[in-house]
């Protein structure tokens, strides 16, 4: 149970690359570490509110994600892109849409509903209304949306040729926190709207330089610049030791790893 004065909680379905770790046929420190925070699971994060139960991506661990955190009821999916570890796990929501009448929101922007389409046209055509389908109400991002009591702002970042967003969530107004798991760089109005808010998740991919992605330097300097209060780290490939690495961390700078759940007060 959440305490009275929380305004949301988020859980950490995983916090991995989109290979996961460990990665197949790798023998590194990592990949054979018994370190249970060395474990990822392609990237997604779970929230839970008073009101509101919703999902961050679907990638292909999704139905074991689901499982591992006890998640029994969503009331929507929403996606930040169509890469393949952020949508494949998307036929998994049909769990949540059991009997002939309930469906589920999906809201993603043009590129990724499109994305969605085309790899899961039964799930798109209409022609599936049984028990134990998933049905859907589709809706295109194209600005700010709510989903029960959370008020949802996209934010666009640069992630290689794939259009991509992240989330800023919000409850009657005041900034909870904001999700931004695959980015290179933040626009201008991105960091403009999360600017000095409280509770940042950011892309860190690995330590060294990547072309799509924030590295653990370049995410903790983008805390710094934007002046986060507190910045929680994700999407980690398995070149980053959650042991080796956590201690060298500015204080308000943390990694996540696949289980972690925050409390938003």
């Amino acid at each position: 149970m959440r305490a009275m004065n929380t305004k949301a909680e988020i859980t950490f379905l995983g916090t991995g690359t989109s290979i996961g770790v460990p990665v197949i046929g790798c023998d590194c420190e990592v990949c054979t570490s018994d370190d249970p925070k060395n474990k990822r699971l392609r990237s997604s994060i779970y929230v839970k509110t008073e009101k509101t139960e919703l999902v961050v991506d679907t990638g292909p661990d999704f139905r074991q994600q689901c499982l591992r955190a006890g998640i029994r009821n969503l009331d929507a999916a929403i996606f930040t892109h169509a890469h393949s570890d952020h949508v494949m796990g998307f036929d998994d929501l049909r769990r949540f849409t059991v009997l002939e009448d309930e469906e589920i929101a999906v809201y993603a922007n043009h590129s990724c509903m499109d994305r969605l389409e085309s790899a899961f046209p039964y799930i798109f055509d209409g022609e599936n209304k049984y028990r134990g389908y998933l049905k859907i109400a589709p809706h295109l991002i194209t600005g700010p949306f709510s989903v029960g009591d959370l008020e949802i702002t996209p934010l666009p970042v640069l992630h290689g040729k794939v259009e991509t967003i992240g989330f800023l969530f919000s409850i009657s107004g005041d900034r909870l926190f904001a999700y931004i798991p695959d980015a290179k760089e933040l626009t201008v109005e991105t960091k403009e709207l999360i600017r000095g808010i409280d509770l940042l998740i950011l892309d860190g991919l690995q330590h060294e330089p990547h072309w799509t992605h924030l590295s653990v330097s370049e995410a903790i300097d983008v805390a710094s610049e934007l002046e986060v209060k507190q910045t929680w780290l994700t999407h980690f490939s398995c070149r980053v030791d959650y042991a080796a690495t956590e201690p060298g961390l500015p204080e308000k700078v943390r990694l996540a790893w696949d289980g972690l759940r925050l409390e938003v007060v």
